[in-house]
């Protein structure tokens, strides 16, 4: 019996962010899945290595967590206002599912410098020393993301001295902008109303706050659903029927935001909505053993990806985080202290993060400009990636 060698494939490990992924060319791909379709995501089923019923992912690249069970694909942008164009797969561990139904808000700090790397931004916009602005398109959900990345001696800065909570080293402070999260044709609010009822067998009726900013969240609060806002991973991840109640919840949820019409189709969309609970601000020891002082934050923020609880914030949610603090009347917002602002620092696991929105009220509905957070990316590895045919 013969077998196919493994084909290489041009690939780059990156981290951005708290999460990592493998990073590809549209053009490096073979060129059956340079479409959408099922033999693209085959192959980075492969890349990743799933489906795995172990669940570590040791067959791939994947890292047996949802902050490491991702894949980007950029290419040059063709409209002539953007210069890349960036889409997102995540990746089931114990499935074989590629999610397209969002953006990954961590992995889009590391477009820009991949970008640049890859030379897909005009050498004419990059400074010897200072900062390069990319102008991103969004594919998965249709939206500008602006990078700022440093640059030095005509390369991209990748060390430095910022610190993101979550990210054991320090490195360099890439500034990010999601520009019009929610454009004139769509509704911040799915359902009309900044807070809704929102009923399950498993919780009954209980407040949820629905917006669709980053990225489709709902927001309940932590004393509603028996917890204090303080969790770590452990705390919920090792229940099993807590996440159960919880994937309940978010299915509920999505059929409410109108993502989906039977809760049933909640299996086929495990990366949105997201789901997550807030609480006003009190101490607690994160993870890392850090302590996490009441007057360090505005409120506490527990959000779950692909079924787990986050080990410390996605940064999409972050984006529905700063816009729904900055609506006075949202559970968010609440749970801040009330009042109309600009920027709110929030408590995870990990530690803290700061994310800043520009709200307003026109005529009959919220608007939003944008939201700025600040991230870090740096590239692991590069090379190519081998996968059996």
């Amino acid at each position: 019996m013969t077998f196919a060698p493994q084909i290489k494939v041009p690939a780059t490990y990156m981290r951005g962010g708290t999460s990592k992924g493998v990073f590809f060319r549209l053009e490096d791909l073979p060129q059956t899945a340079q479409q959408a379709g099922e033999d693209r995501d085959r192959l980075l089923l492969r890349v990743i290595g799933s489906p795995d019923p172990y669940a570590k992912q040791v067959d791939g690249m994947g890292g047996a967590t949802s902050s490491t069970s991702k894949t980007v694909i950029v290419s040059p942008a063709t409209d002539g206002e953007h210069d890349v164009n960036y889409l997102f797969g995540q990746v089931a561990i114990d499935k074989a599912f590629v999610d397209w139904s969002g953006n990954c808000g961590n992995l889009s700090s590391a477009v820009g410098a991949f970008a640049i790397h890859s030379g897909y931004v005009a050498k004419e916009k990059l400074p010897e020393n200072g900062i390069a602005t990319v102008k991103v398109w969004q594919q998965n959900i249709g939206k500008t993301i602006i990078a700022k990345v440093p640059m030095t001696n005509g390369e991209v800065q990748e060390t430095g001295d910022f610190e993101l909570d979550g990210v054991t080293f320090p490195a360099a402070e890439i500034e990010l902008s999601f520009v019009k999260p929610v454009d004139e044709s769509e509704s911040l609010f799915p359902t009309g109303n900044l807070v809704d009822v929102l009923t399950t067998p498993e919780f009954g009726s209980i407040s949820a706050t629905m917006i669709n900013a980053g990225i489709p969240t709902i927001f309940v609060n932590a004393a509603d659903i028996g917890y204090t806002g303080t969790e770590l991973q452990d705390d919920i991840n090792n229940d099993v029927e807590a996440l159960e109640k919880f994937e309940s919840l978010r299915a509920h949820g999505a059929v409410k935001m109108g993502l989906i019409s039977d809760i049933k189709e909640a299996e086929q969309r495990q990366h949105t909505p997201k789901i997550a609970f807030v609480a006003e601000p009190r101490s607690y020891k994160a993870s890392s053993g850090k302590n996490i002082l009441t007057e360090d934050i505005d409120l506490l923020v527990r959000a779950l990806s692909m079924g787990k609880l986050h080990h410390a914030m996605m940064g999409t949610a972050a984006v529905a985080i700063g816009t729904a603090a900055a609506i006075p009347g949202t559970l968010v917002n609440q749970a801040a202290g009330g009042g109309q602002r600009d920027s709110v620092r929030f408590g995870h696991p990990s530690g803290t993060l700061k994310v800043g929105a520009a709200a307003s009220f026109n005529g009959d509905a919220w608007k939003v400009e944008e939201a700025i957070m600040s991230r870090s990316a740096r590239i692991l590895m590069e090379g190519w990636v081998r996968v059996p045919q």
